[in-house]
């Protein structure tokens, strides 16, 4: 921990210090300089004790107490006020910590069923293993009611693959990425043949954002340089019906719009494995084997995603 945050955690302290000692002697003022309430307390609910000035004292400070007990409740519930306005104002329907526990993953899980079947699924991230491969991903089995799936997933020879793995523990190499992706492209396959229209393209650049569309809703995770996707926090905005520019659903979905339409994304080739490469009015202009530069387009290729042995598919922990 570096000295600005010791130092912000120090101020945040003394700041709810100072709160709660002020509410304090807030209550404590208001209970003693009410002694005609103890005494109505006293003379009311027990007239027998009404000359016992121990009794007086312990009756104002039980009130100082309840006081004190409220005051916090009210300030306890007008920050949550706050906190709810803000929320809703952004869309924000749930919200994960980067702690992988059993009772988030279940809340998650929970709200990814409780939702309605979704026509259409958007997805952006790293290899696609976290979504696709994983059993405990909450939107795996969910993506299976989805009729059109669009996918982008970084290009295993890309510039932003060779700087992502630079970025992580020496154990994790390109070819770990290699095997992620072609288990990903795998279920992709087997969703084409339960008769899903799926659509897969892949990006150069080093990812900035992962993005999960589902309907009316959206998974969103920051892809920190250097860190490992499941160390982050994930967020899920839902659209606001009555007013789409409130919210964080749109941006993130234009988010991903821009990038699904930008003609430098290569498409993919199920049936062939190739890249596909068209220009800005849609028209091929030249395809490459996955796993090939686009530089290397009509030269024979002498490596494949195919091609990687079972040793080397060792699969990237957090980085899908």
């Amino acid at each position: 921990m570096d000295t600005n945050t010791q130092a912000q955690s120090f101020l945040v302290g003394i700041r709810q210090i100072l709160v709660h000692g002020t509410i304090t002697l807030l209550a404590i003022v208001i209970a003693f300089s009410l002694p005609p309430a103890a005494r109505y307390i006293l003379y009311v609910w027990w007239p027998r004790v009404e000359t016992n000035t121990s009794l007086l004292l312990v009756t104002e400070i039980g009130l100082a107490s309840a006081l004190v007990l409220l005051f916090n409740l009210g300030k306890v519930a007008w920050d949550n006020r706050n906190t709810v306005a803000m929320a809703r104002l952004t869309a924000l329907v749930y919200a994960r910590d980067a702690r992988n526990d059993w009772l988030s993953r279940l809340r998650e899980r929970a709200l990814a069923k409780s939702l309605p079947a979704a026509r259409d699924a958007c997805v952006l991230t790293l290899t696609g293993h976290g979504t696709f491969v994983d059993e405990r991903s909450p939107v795996r089995e969910v993506l299976r009611s989805a009729y059109e799936i669009r996918v982008m997933l970084v290009n295993p020879v890309g510039e932003g693959v060779r700087r992502r793995v630079e970025s992580l523990p020496p154990e994790v190499t390109a070819l770990s990425f290699h095997g992620e992706i072609e288990a990903s492209i795998a279920y992709l396959a087997e969703l084409r043949k339960l008769g899903k229209k799926v659509t897969l393209k892949f990006y150069d650049e080093e990812p900035f954002w992962k993005v999960v569309v589902l309907g009316d809703h959206v998974w969103v995770q920051h892809c920190h340089h250097g860190c490992e996707l499941n160390q982050q926090p994930e967020y899920v905005f839902a659209l606001q019906h009555r007013d789409p520019r409130r919210g964080l659903f749109v941006p993130f979905y234009t988010y991903f719009l821009e990038r699904w339409n930008d003609s430098r994304h290569p498409g993919y080739d199920f049936d062939s494995n190739q890249l596909v490469y068209r220009d800005a009015a849609g028209h091929e202009t030249g395809r490459a084997p996955l796993g090939v530069p686009h530089s290397s387009i009509g030269t024979p290729a002498r490596h494949g995603l195919s091609t990687i042995d079972g040793h080397n598919q060792a699969r990237l922990r957090g980085n899908a």
